[in-house]
């Protein structure tokens, strides 16, 4: 047993030595081991920028993924929004006046008109509230002034158009007079 065990520690010592002369290693001055200690630095740095650099651009196109997403419906109700602007002026005239028929006809298109205002405002459309508010480079597009004394300055006084938002992001602005 105990030859056995010799022999095996033999046979050991001699595949380590074998493998020894495969891993040579080669005697370096401080020059060249300085020279390949900055080599190595240099490959590290730039492995480490490289992997910052994939780290960002993934953070951006997920960014932008996202937004993108978000704001998916927004050239959709971009083009919904003036037929909306068209069933208001349609629904603004006087009901009184009118004969069955047309009054009836006129009921169905205020069926209509909220039909859509609801479906809107489902996926984060809402209106911009501005007559007698503040006005708003943000919100608001003046593209009339006026005097009033009565009223303070820089006030909403009329809406030419109504403007609206999509989800935090203005699709568009609201069409205003402005107290000068």
């Amino acid at each position: 047993m105990k030859e056995e065990n010799k022999n095996k520690t033999e046979k050991k010592d001699h595949k380590d030595n074998e493998k020894g002369a495969k891993h040579q290693f080669i005697k370096l001055d401080k020059k060249d081991f300085e020279e390949l200690n900055n080599k190595l630095k240099n490959l590290t740095d730039e492995a480490l920028r490289s992997k910052a650099e994939l780290i960002n651009y993934r953070k951006r196109k997920d960014e932008e993924t996202a937004k993108m997403l978000k704001y998916a419906n927004e050239d959709l109700i971009l083009e919904i929004l003036p037929v909306l602007d068209n069933f208001e002026r349609a629904i603004k005239m006087d009901d009184d006046n009118l004969e069955d028929e047309v009054s009836k006809f006129l009921s169905g298109m205020k069926m209509v008109y909220a039909s859509l205002s609801l479906a809107l405002e489902k996926f984060g459309v809402k209106e911009i509230d501005s007559l007698g508010k503040p006005f708003d480079a943000n919100f608001h597009q003046a593209v009339m002034t006026e005097s009033d004394e009565t009223k303070p300055k820089e006030i909403v006084l009329e809406v030419y158009q109504k403007g609206y938002m999509y989800k935090d992001k203005v699709i568009r602005p609201a069409m205003v007079k402005v107290n000068k």
